[in-house]
């Protein structure tokens, strides 16, 4: 059984480019890497699918990370709620117990 080969991102991207800035044929691409040429197309379908992704300037990212924050301040203060309602309840049953309420 033979093994798979595992191509980096950088090198697909480089076989990529052999062929769409260079000009030269998916078969020879190919038949120098050993590939598939559905395996080519495959990897140029996923490159220009996420090639928007290179044009985001970090937009993407930075509102994944403010939405973070934002959940982890809400856990925050939800947690914090609870520990005063349990502490405001143990205060009026200790009034009540003193005979101050």
């Amino acid at each position: 059984m033979a093994k798979r080969r595992q191509f980096s991102g950088q090198q697909k991207v480089q076989i990529l480019r052999r062929h769409l800035l260079e000009h030269e044929p998916v078969s020879d691409i190919c038949d120098e890497y050993d590939l598939n040429p559905n395996v080519f197309y495959r990897w140029q379908k996923q490159f220009f699918e996420q090639g928007a992704a290179a044009f985001e300037n970090g937009k993407g990212k930075l509102e994944k990370n403010l939405k973070k924050k934002v959940s982890k301040l809400e856990e925050k203060i939800s947690h914090k709620d609870e520990v005063i309602a349990e502490i405001m309840e143990s205060h009026v049953e200790l009034k009540k117990k003193n005979g101050d309420l």
